[in-house]
């Protein structure tokens, strides 16, 4: 319950339309075969049903994120406590094997819960943060950023790791450590494992613009062609703040206080590769509330993905993070959480039967 205090700022991002997601594997890094039969089990849909019905209403959001309308994660919990009535709840005591029972569920979510099976001849994925920012610095040496002065501005940009698959696009937040913001978290996800094997230092391109190369190009030469008395800094691509843009062109070695009829053809070039192709490197991870998703779990081969009972022992079963899925954020993570559990309650229910219907 505290970590569902925590999501979304204290609103609780309870789940996600996924009305513009191309396809689950651009939300769930991993464990999207899994997400898509559990999505159509439990859809999002189903969990807002299960509010509405117990008095909780909601606001949709940009990228189709849901939000109870309070913005209080508090309702959330509680609503969920007050369905919770009459069922026994201890807290504050340790566990260190599994108890006798004929189901036993494990959601520590994390890997908090991976202790608890050792001896057990399941596969494990060792578990490693997700959902981070960057701390990030002008040279491989480290230090401090320049762009770090630019704090609090965002603008749209696509990030990606030299040398490998992860890529990512979205907002980008600058902040003075370095780069926040949902591209900066998205990369984070898809490079969790990656960029654990590297100790979270490598270099990060940064693409400031959705241009092409020709566009880009023939815009700059128009303005140097059309305005040559004006600086440089006073014409900047749209999407782009001045105050980067100024950044930008000190970044390509044009000083503030240059004309446009000063800039020849190597100037332009030096902008375009700014603009398309910007290196920073990354030195750590900077943690904050974000941070709270963990890639890694049992694996998926352990578990029978109808039943999510384990394969190894009859009537262990597990749901939420504990699994080896995890999402980008914007609901994503907690709807795989309720999917999982429904598809869990459900599996217990039609092997073992309930006393009380």
């Amino acid at each position: 319950m505290a970590k569902l205090l925590l999501t979304g700022g204290g609103r609780c991002n309870i789940s996600n339309s996924f009305e513009s997601v191309r396809s689950l594997e651009e939300v769930y890094p991993r464990g999207a075969s899994l997400m898509k039969g559990a999505l159509a089990e439990y859809s999002p849909e189903d969990v807002l049903e299960w509010f509405r019905k117990r008095g909780v209403s909601f606001t949709k959001e940009a990228g189709g994120r849901f939000f109870p309308s309070s913005q209080d994660a508090g309702e959330i919990v509680q609503t969920l406590m007050d369905a919770l009535r009459g069922v026994s709840i201890e807290c504050n005591r340790r566990i260190s094997s599994l108890p006798e029972a004929d189901a036993v569920v494990l959601c520590t979510g994390g890997g908090a819960g991976m202790e608890i099976l050792r001896g057990l001849p399941l596969e494990t994925v060792p578990a490693v943060p997700s959902l981070f920012t960057f701390n990030i610095s002008d040279s491989a040496a480290g230090g401090k950023s320049g762009i770090c002065e630019l704090m609090g501005l965002s603008v749209n940009a696509s990030l990606s790791i030299p040398g490998s698959r992860f890529r990512s696009e979205g907002e980008l937040l600058i902040t003075d450590w370095g780069f926040s913001g949902p591209a900066t978290l998205r990369l984070s996800s898809y490079a969790a494992r990656h960029l654990a094997e590297l100790g979270y230092n490598t270099a990060l391109n940064v693409r400031w613009t959705s241009s092409t190369e020709e566009e880009i190009r023939s815009l700059i030469s128009s303005w140097r062609d059309s305005n040559p008395r004006k600086l440089v800094r006073s014409l900047h691509p749209e999407g782009i703040p001045g105050r980067l843009w100024e950044h930008l062109c000190l970044r390509g070695g044009i000083p503030a206080e240059r004309c446009w009829a000063e800039l020849g053809q190597k100037g332009i070039n030096k902008l375009v590769q700014t603009l398309l192709c910007d290196t920073y490197f990354i030195h750590g991870k900077n943690r904050f509330r974000e941070e709270f998703v963990t890639c890694g779990g049992v694996s998926l081969s352990s578990v029978n993905l109808k039943t999510l009972e384990c394969k190894q022992r009859e009537g262990l079963y597990f749901a939420g993070e504990i699994l080896d899925v995890d999402a980008v954020t914007g609901g994503f993570n907690l709807q795989a959480a309720w999917s999982t559990a429904h598809i869990v309650a459900k599996s217990i229910i039609n092997k073992y039967g309930t006393q009380n219907n």
